[in-house]
Formats: C-alpha cells, structure tokens, sequence
C-alpha cells in the first residue's frame, strides 16, 4: 500500500510539472540549418522553388519514395502548391506564399495528418565566398500545453532532417541539376 502512495504521488507531481511547466514554456518554435553550395544560384533556386526539383532530394520522399504526391500551381510563384500522402510522413501541403527569384522562397507549411499544425517554411539565398549560403527554416506557433512541449523537441526532431536535405540540395545543385 505504501508504494502505491508512492507512485501515485508521483504521478501527481509528474502531471502537475507537465501543466504548471506548460504555462511558461514559448509558445513558437524555429528550426533552420544553413550549408554553402558552389552552384549558381538559379539552379539552387531552382531546386527551391519547383516542387518537381523539390520532391527529388527533400529527406521525406527519400524516407518514404511511394509517398503519393501532387503537385500543382505556377511553378516557382505564389501558389505552387505540393501535397502529399503516405504511412510514415503522414499528410500535408506546402503552398508558396511569395518568392524572390534567386535569393528566396517563402511557404506555407500544412499538417494535417497525424497532427494538425500550421508552419512557416523558408529558404534564404545569400552569396558566401564562391558559392551559395542555404538556409532553411521553419518556424510556428504552438498553444496547447503538449503543443508547448513539442516546441522544445522540434530542433531535435527536424534539424537532422534539414541536414540530410541541404546535403541531398548540395549534391544535385553541385552537379548543375
């Protein structure tokens, strides 16, 4: 019997940790990694900004190549749209908001399966030395309690994603793809 006090207490403590913590944690989240490419910048914009050039070196089709995908819209301008269906990427849509040829490209990240959730995707284009300086981000906004939570999890979660993706960029911009 006195155990389960124990545990239960714990438990306790652990839910109100989770709840009271809750209430000071950020509520928005971002998440960018950067890398050189000594390509043109019009083929790094290239592979930006048309979903078509995107699906081929993005970590998520590479993770899940059957991913059913559609893409639509004037290419590389506000309202190129991709979306996509599959098991272990779940579902969603990107849609560009504005774009600047050659130094950016700005979207609309959507969630919708297996969490709702709305994000802000960039890629910034800046000269460095004798190539490109990359940067990809992407930033939202939480409300939620678990939400909050996530928000401290996102670097973790999607930074390493946003590595292998850059390096993917890199290689097939390197090559003048």
């Amino acid at each position: 019997m006195k155990a389960l006090k124990i545990i239960l207490g714990i438990i306790l403590v652990l839910v109100i940790i989770f709840f009271v913590g809750g209430l000071f944690l950020p509520k928005t989240y971002s998440v960018n990694r950067s890398t050189v490419i000594n390509a043109p910048d019009s083929v790094i914009y290239k592979n930006i900004s048309s979903y078509d050039e995107f699906l081929k070196w993005n970590p998520w089709s590479k993770m899940e190549p059957n991913i059913k995908t559609t893409v639509a819209g004037p290419v590389g301008q506000p309202g190129h749209m991709y979306t996509w269906v599959g098991d272990k990427t779940g579902s969603g849509q990107m849609t560009i908001k504005s774009a600047e040829p050659n130094k950016m490209v700005d979207m609309e990240l959507k969630f919708i399966k297996p969490f709702e959730s709305l994000a802000d995707a960039r890629f910034d284009l800046a000269a460095e030395g004798t190539g490109q300086k990359v940067t990809w981000t992407m930033s939202g906004e939480n409300d939620g309690t678990f939400s909050k939570w996530m928000c401290l999890m996102m670097d973790g979660m999607v930074g390493k994603d946003f590595e292998a993706g850059l390096k993917s960029l890199k290689e097939k911009s390197e090559k003048g793809q």
